[in-house]
């Protein structure tokens, strides 16, 4: 990319234009969620894909169509189930004749994973054959079947929910599926407020119709400026003293880390550390980022890439704690 510091500021100052109009056109539907809708934008524009967990009701879907219809880009939702098989999201072949000639042939039928955002809904619902499907597709950005493959459309983004309540009867993602997702962003209940005007947005009023603030093709633009965003080595080597930590016999860890880590991160989770900052960095019309940058995306990479002990679980020691006392260590 051959652009001089002033066109490359120029796009950057586009690139948060837009990140604040969606932000705008998305508050006229979404109460609140704030952090959320950020985190949504900054993995949409890194190319990676999240995990949403949180119980029913707090607007999951309606924060998932709402961004879809702010940024122009076709929206599919796809209810997982125990009996859903791989050919029910990927797509299948039908047998068609010709009425004129008599002639049969196959036909591919696109499944809804054949759209740029896709909400896999309960995702721990359906059997790992299904979920491998779907895995599969976030990691190719394609479906073959019958030996052919079929690209996916771009940008490809993949939004997974996970009720943490109903376990009975779900198939948990492997860590190392798991892995695969950008972020895992922890829904919250709405603060007193927020409730009150949700409430009374939403029996009072018909819903909004909201604005494409953005076009598919500067959507695609942008994922490449981003990728070209120049990161100082002092952060990138912040942002991997960080992930070491979490990995037993590494020197940047210590006892109590290993007493409360089973598995710690892998590579993946670093460079998402610097994807996921550069796009922040960006959104807030900044040139390049900073390990302030790296703090703020940390918890939602980490807290699905590390495993945790029976120790740290009967302490009630969680993802918070395990990363405040990274941040303290590496911070000296």
């Amino acid at each position: 990319m051959n652009k001089s510091s002033r066109d490359v500021e120029r796009e950057i100052e586009n690139i948060h234009n837009a990140f604040k109009n969606i932000r705008a056109e998305l508050a006229r539907a979404i109460v609140g969620q704030e952090a959320i809708i950020e985190k949504l934008l900054i993995a949409l524009f890194a190319r990676g894909h999240c995990m949403l967990v949180g119980v029913p009701g707090l607007a999951k879907t309606l924060i998932i169509k709402s961004l879809g219809q702010t940024l122009g880009l076709s929206f599919s939702r796809i209810q997982f189930t125990p009996d859903l098989m791989p050919a029910d999201i990927t797509g299948s072949e039908v047998l068609e004749e010709d009425r004129t000639t008599g002639a049969k042939a196959f036909r591919f039928i696109k499944g809804p994973l054949f759209a740029n955002i896709v909400l896999a809904d309960e995702i721990n619902r359906t059997p790992p054959k299904t979920q491998s499907a779907l895995l599969e597709a976030m990691q190719e950005y394609n479906v073959t079947i019958s030996g052919v493959s079929h690209d996916l459309q771009k940008p490809f983004f993949v939004l997974a929910t996970q009720n943490p309540i109903e376990q009975e009867g779900t198939y948990p993602l492997p860590e190392a599926q798991l892995d695969r997702f950008m972020f895992s962003l922890w829904l919250d209940y709405p603060s007193l407020e927020e409730e009150i005007e949700i409430v009374e947005r939403t029996t009072s009023h018909e819903p909004p119709v909201l604005q494409a603030c953005i076009e598919q093709k500067e959507i695609l633009r942008y994922q490449d400026i981003i990728r070209h965003i120049p990161v100082a080595r002092n952060t990138i080597e912040y942002a991997t003293r960080m992930i070491s930590a979490t990995r037993k016999d590494s020197p940047h860890g210590d006892d109590t880390l290993r007493g409360w880590i089973r598995w710690g991160a892998g590579p993946r989770a670093t460079q998402n550390l610097i994807l996921a900052s550069k796009v922040r960095a960006v959104l807030h019309n900044r040139l390049s980022p900073d390990t302030g940058d790296v703090r703020a995306v940390a918890e939602a990479i980490l807290r699905h890439r590390i495993v945790t002990t029976f120790n740290a679980e009967a302490d009630g020691v969680g993802i918070r704690e395990i990363l405040s006392h990274i941040l303290k260590k590496i911070d000296d």
